[in-house]
């Protein structure tokens, strides 16, 4: 009973802070950008925060294998030129564990410290929970897109933006007890840090 209690008690604390999540008004300027795929307006908000000069390099993290850069510049009415230049693509990565792994090799072959994160509210605890796990010494600035406003307990009235959070939670909770009670999974911390080295910084 009391673990029942502390899992709903702890999912009102999550969806209150999901809800009230915005865009900083004095978002820095960074060394990348990085955007996790699957949810909708996360690339156009990633892509537009390249345009405005927020970062060098834009990955994107978590892209459908059979996609091409050019299906996703032209979903996202992206510039050629800028595409060409300054955006990588990771086809690499199956979940969020994947997106940090990925993003830690990417970060460290370009030898970046600070990083702008864009990913739907929802998804940004865990994003920003895996993340700093592989990257603990970079300045991670969260971009947290907002599809459904869910502040003021507007989810509750909405169960599409229930069960999202719901789910999210439960994966959040998994996220903190691995951190806990780590689990094996193919590819360490120090083989992401060593691949990185042996790549080299990006020109």
């Amino acid at each position: 009973m009391l673990a029942i209690v502390a899992f709903i008690a702890g999912f009102g604390l999550f969806a209150d802070h999901v809800g009230h999540l915005a865009v900083s008004t004095d978002l820095e300027d960074a060394d990348g950008i990085i955007v996790l795929t699957g949810g909708q307006s996360r690339i156009d908000a990633a892509v537009g925060l390249l345009k405005a000069g927020k970062g060098k390099r834009l990955l994107i993290s978590g892209v459908n294998p059979i996609a091409r850069a050019d299906d996703l510049r032209v979903a996202t009415g992206g510039d050629a030129t800028l595409f060409e230049c300054c955006v990588d693509i990771d086809h690499a990565a199956m979940d969020t564990i994947g997106n940090a792994e990925e993003s830690a090799k990417w970060v460290s072959a370009n030898a970046y410290s600070s990083v702008i994160l864009v990913t739907n509210n929802y998804h940004m605890p865990r994003s920003l929970l895996e993340m700093r796990r592989i990257l603990p010494t970079a300045r991670l600035q969260p971009y947290p897109v907002v599809n459904t406003p869910l502040e003021d307990g507007a989810w509750l009235a909405k169960p599409d933006a229930l069960r999202v959070l719901v789910t999210e939670y439960t994966k959040y909770v998994g996220a903190l007890m691995r951190g806990i009670i780590p689990l094996p999974r193919q590819g360490t911390h120090a083989n992401i840090a060593n691949a990185g080295a042996a790549a080299g910084p990006k020109p």
